[in-house]
């Protein structure tokens, strides 16, 4: 039903107007006032039973009332999505001859709606004859040809309604959630919704927001009403959330039975496992524009939605507006080839950037359509391993693609939510519904896929799920990631494409990663490490070998100090001490002596990789530095403790020979720590001790150390 799927965007729904009728009264006039008197406040449902009313009790000589209030039904049905009754006023509106001819664009529309195809093409015609240019007719007509086309030669899209999310009522808008998208929430109408009113609007209950969950045999459960105090006796729906899961955006219609009321936008953010009380969006100070069906892109720095502003294409458009910590900042419509004269609602994002939305403006089957745009970048640099700053990316167009049948009806099909970054999940549509609810489908569409999986953690330590991934293509891709809650990611990536990863934490050196795949005949999966240094402790430099009792370096060294040569590019604003640590057996002053000259060689072989000299500290602490114990090494010795420091005495004082080795060995070892992140720039140089716990870090927040 178009305006359960609006969310009432031009209006929000209103308590049930007053149905007493004196049933003395038979005046036809009197049907008709109360249907304005609906109409005004956009409760479409209600005004229908009062025109009808109305219609019923004109006199058929009255030719010019009963096509104004057969034209008026029309209206209200078409809102509230009853296709074939919208079909039959409007005819009987054109069979008395309403006087204004948009009544025949409808009629074509809704005809296209019901797969009336020769019908619509007919009054497509029509009404071209008066108004030659008009982009909808004129796509109307091309979708009397296309329609027929497509669904004789389905695509390979698959689809299946899944009755376990579905009722009696309309079920629609669902959203994956979750790193295993193992919960899905969606909108719906059902019984079960709060509240008893009966909106004016639709003639159902008012909407909430639901979700089901998968059991641990991964099965779909019987859903019920979102955790948390989002819903409310109003209207609640269309709901998306921001990529680090943190923050859900969501539609919200309040209610007044005298006035109409302008769909808003509301976030809450996640407190624990349930959403906490939410606030509403402030995008701008226009009390009178709707904003409704919020969709976050996948580097979480914008907002879009769907807004009748003034600005836009005609009808309903989708606009976006950047996300500050602050608040908003300025809106903008997408434009054209997106945006018409028609509607274009319900956006949301794959993973890779696409960006998928409902029109009926466009050429398509019937009522809404799905479209996927593909986003075309500009770029004007290559890229250069360990330099990203000279690539361009400004977003120039889109790409738009209908979906065709069989993911498309000639009914109102939208809300498209993928499992990760696969090309299968859910959405909706209101075919085979003759009350245009609408019912949440299944979909996937077979396709090869090349992935990256990654993995952001602390070197030596766990995950770091507040890091950012910084993905950069030559292809013009320019995207930050956020990171799941175990600190990896999925992204889908393009054959033939140079890209580079960087790794991001704050109080965390950068890790990078170069990539390019070719093709490939199947779907394939990389994967890459990214094992942040923490800046304020010293870093473990694993696999550095040295000859018996000498401070020359083995050949098995390269591979971890070229490693070490690449984090020093990666970060080129910082020092570092380089030091080396010996066991207790031998003299101390030898000891220390040696431990020097192999912390000389690293340094040596840094230098002669490209590392300047005044970058890097040599230190030979010989055994002065016991090693202490971390909570990631007992997982490996767990006859150690987390903060046992491995001296003489504590080694000695176990009986096991061999674990006096390991824990010698843990103990014979090179590191290196960050003295400034500030080489080459005029700041202040780097205080370790200012550096704050992690709990305190702000949310998304950009950290390079440059």
């Amino acid at each position: 039903m178009r305006t359960r799927i609006l969310h009432t965007l031009h209006i929000a729904a209103g308590l049930t107007l007053m149905m007493s009728i004196l049933f003395s009264c038979g005046n036809p006039n009197i049907y008709h006032k109360k249907g304005d008197q609906a109409l005004a406040i956009g409760e479409y449902y209600t005004a229908s039973i009062h025109y009808k009313k109305a219609y019923s009790r004109t006199p058929s000589k009255d030719k010019e009332k009963r096509g104004q209030r057969a034209f008026l039904m029309g209206e209200c049905y078409r809102h509230i999505g009853y296709a074939q009754k919208a079909v039959a006023a409007y005819q009987n509106a054109v069979r008395y001859k309403y006087p204004d001819s948009i009544c025949i664009l409808h009629l074509a529309r809704q005809q296209l709606k019901c797969s009336m195809y020769k019908q619509a093409a007919v009054n497509f015609q029509e009404y071209l004859k008066l108004d030659p240019t008009n982009i909808l007719a004129r796509n109307g007509l091309r979708s009397t040809e296309l329609a027929p086309e497509w669904k004789a030669n389905p695509n390979q899209y698959s689809i299946r309604k899944e009755n376990i999310f579905n009722s009696r009522r309309s079920d629609y808008s669902p959203m994956l959630v979750g790193d295993d998208s193992d919960i899905l929430v969606f909108t719906s109408t059902r019984s079960d919704a709060t509240g008893d009113d009966i909106s004016g609007v639709t003639g159902v209950k008012f909407s909430d927001l639901f979700q089901s969950r998968k059991n641990e045999e991964g099965k779909w459960q019987q859903p019920e009403g979102i955790e948390g105090s989002v819903n409310t006796e109003y209207e609640e729906g269309a709901s998306c959330i921001s990529p680090n899961g943190r923050v859900m955006y969501f539609t919200r219609c309040s209610s007044d039975p005298d006035y109409p009321r302008y769909a808003e936008i509301w976030q809450s953010n996640r407190s624990d496992a349930t959403w906490g009380s939410p606030s509403k969006c402030e995008i701008s100070k226009d009390t009178l524009t709707s904003y409704a069906h919020p969709a976050v892109s996948p580097d979480g720095r914008w907002l879009y939605y769907v807004s009748d502003a003034p600005g836009g294409e005609g009808g309903l458009d989708i606009w976006r507006t950047m996300i500050l910590d602050n608040g908003f900042g300025g809106s903008e419509p997408l434009g054209p080839p997106i945006n018409t004269p028609g509607d274009e609602m319900f956006p949301s994002f794959r993973p890779n950037g696409d960006l998928y939305f409902s029109s009926d403006g466009h050429p398509g089957m019937g009522g809404l359509d799905i479209f996927i745009a593909h986003p075309k970048y500009e770029v004007r640099d290559e890229i250069a391993y360990g330099d990203t700053s000279n690539v361009t990316s400004n977003l120039l167009s889109w790409e738009i693609e209908n979906q065709q049948f069989p993911l498309n009806s000639a009914g109102d099909d939208f809300g498209m939510t993928f499992e990760g970054v696969h090309n299968r999940g859910f959405y909706c549509t209101s075919r085979n519904d003759g009350k245009g609810w609408e019912h949440i489908y299944s979909f996937e569409c077979p396709e090869i896929l090349q992935t990256v999986t990654g993995w952001v953690y602390e070197k030596d330590g766990y995950e770091l799920p507040e890091a950012l991934v910084y993905m950069v293509g030559n292809d013009g891709t320019n995207e930050r990631l956020s990171v799941r809650g175990d600190g990896s990611f999925t992204q889908v990536v393009k054959p033939g494409v140079d890209y580079v990863f960087l790794g991001t934490c704050k109080g965390y050196l950068n890790v990078m990663n170069a990539l390019r795949l070719e093709p490939t005949e199947e779907s394939i999966d990389t994967a890459l490490q990214f094992p942040l240094p923490p800046i304020n402790v010293p870093v473990l430099i694993d696999n550095i070998f040295y000859e018996f009792d000498k401070a020359d370096l083995t050949p098995e060294s390269t591979a971890a100090l070229d490693q070490l040569v690449a984090m020093m590019n990666q970060n080129p604003n910082i020092t570092i001490e380089l030091s080396a640590h010996c066991d207790y057996r031998g003299n101390d002053a030898y000891n220390e002596r040696l431990s020097q000259r192999r912390a000389e060689s690293v340094v040596n072989y840094m230098i002669a990789h490209g590392i300047k000299t005044e970058r890097m500290t040599p230190k030979g602490y010989g055994e002065s530095r016991p090693k202490v114990v971390t909570k990631k090494m007992t997982e490996k010795y767990p006859w150690l403790a987390e903060g046992d420091t491995l001296t003489e005495a504590f080694i000695l004082k176990n009986e096991d020979i061999d674990k006096q080795e390991e824990m010698n060995a843990l103990n014979r070892r090179t590191e290196f720590k960050v003295l400034r992140t500030t080489y080459g720039t005029t700041l202040k140089e780097y205080d370790p001790s200012a550096v704050k716990p992690r709990e305190e870090k702000k949310e998304d927040e950009d950290n390079f150390i440059f």
